[in-house]
């Protein structure tokens, strides 16, 4: 075995994340067309969160994914304590209170952390299960289970208070990928899918059967919720019908950059992709999607080729997260899923998201170095 460089990250990785990072700041100030003169400097901003997120990225690769294993509990305890206090003293902003506003900043969103703490913690409470049970019985797994349901359910609760019913499904995903490659036994799934499936039944069985018990059981603004997205075709509104539209003037090349003929609401952000395809056309759209599907691969190999079974759980939880929101995101904006606020990761603005997928990157730098440190 030879020894090479002690900080080293997969090409593959590194490279798809810069090309990810210059359509997004290229598409972002490509949507200031569509936006007032108070959001002309967004671009320059995202590039900013770039540049600090590489900065954290490569600090986290320094410290060590060991130091975030052996600390998660504090950081999980100061996750849930920002979202209490967002409950207690955040500011209402588009109806919610999802984001402390921090002057000479902007605003900071506690849930795009508490994402990355939850993959983190939950890769220990299954790494140390693993390592302290060899042939688990079916109570130790059944007990194991509600550990792992407490930690998901009490910042999804937190979550969903907000509210952020988008989020919360973001949580409930990533538990599931990572159970899946745990080593529990997969007729847990069977019971919990069939437990979710009989809870929904019943909630939508209350829904069409008689709408003002729905609500005084379930409350009006859950009602909303499940309206929005049971009546989301009917519903789609001005943004969805004007994305469609600006997608399909793109045809197959695209208008070009800087040209989108439409107006749409919130183009720097959950309908990004819609201004991509816009200037870029399908044959755009289609290398976007094959960037961010290759980008998903490479983090699927890392995961494969490690020898550290706790960077596997972790990795199991990243790739969950990333491709739901790939998809969501991108279904949403071409008509085919409900709308529900999901940014497309790594092109979308905002910082605090930004910030926590580049943490997510750090971690996976981490994981990179690791099995690239001994080369035969």
């Amino acid at each position: 075995m030879k020894r090479v460089s002690k900080y080293k990250v997969e090409n593959g990785i590194l490279l798809t994340l810069i090309a990810l990072a210059i359509i997004s700041v290229t598409t972002i100030y490509s949507a200031q067309g569509l936006l007032n003169s108070n959001y002309s400097s967004l671009y320059l901003k995202q590039g900013l969160w770039f540049i600090v997120g590489f900065a954290l990225a490569y600090l986290i690769m320094y410290i060590g994914n060991d130091f975030l294993y052996r600390n998660v509990y504090i950081l999980y305890i100061i996750g849930v304590i920002s979202l209490v206090a967002l409950l207690l003293f955040a500011p209402t902003i588009n109806n919610a209170r999802a984001w402390f506003s921090i002057p000479g900043i902007g605003t900071i969103q506690p849930s795009e952390f508490m994402k990355i703490i939850l993959i983190l913690t939950l890769a220990r409470v299954i790494n140390d299960f693993n390592e302290s049970n060899s042939s688990p019985t079916l109570f130790d797994e059944f007990k194991f289970l509600i550990k792992v349901g407490v930690i998901v359910l009490i910042p999804a609760i937190l979550t969903f208070l907000q509210p952020d019913t988008g989020v919360v499904l973001i949580y409930l995903l990533i538990t599931i990928c990572m159970l899946f490659v745990s080593g529990i036994r997969y007729r847990w799934f069977l019971f919990v899918f069939g437990f979710i499936a009989l809870a929904i039944g019943s909630v939508l069985i209350v829904y069409f059967l008689d709408q003002q018990m729905f609500i005084d059981v379930f409350g009006i603004d859950f009602f909303y919720r499940v309206d929005r997205i049971l009546d989301w075709k009917s519903g789609s509104g001005l943004q969805l019908e004007n994305a469609l539209m600006a997608i399909g003037s793109g045809g197959l090349f695209g208008k070009g950059f800087m040209n989108t003929p439409i107006y749409f609401p919130e183009p720097q952000t959950d309908f990004i992709f819609a201004v991509f395809a816009s200037n870029y056309g399908l044959f755009g759209s289609l290398g976007l999607i094959g960037l961010l599907a290759f980008f998903d691969v490479k983090v699927i190999s890392l995961g494969t080729k490690s020898a550290n079974n706790i960077s596997k759980y972790v990795i199991a939880g990243i790739v969950g997260m990333l491709i739901y929101q790939q998809i969501q995101n991108i279904g949403m904006t071409i008509g085919l899923l409900p709308i529900t606020g999901i940014t497309l990761p790594f092109i979308s603005y905002g910082g605090s998201s930004l910030l926590s997928y580049m943490i997510m990157a750090g971690i996976l730098f981490s994981i990179s170095n690791e099995n690239l440190r001994y080369t035969n």
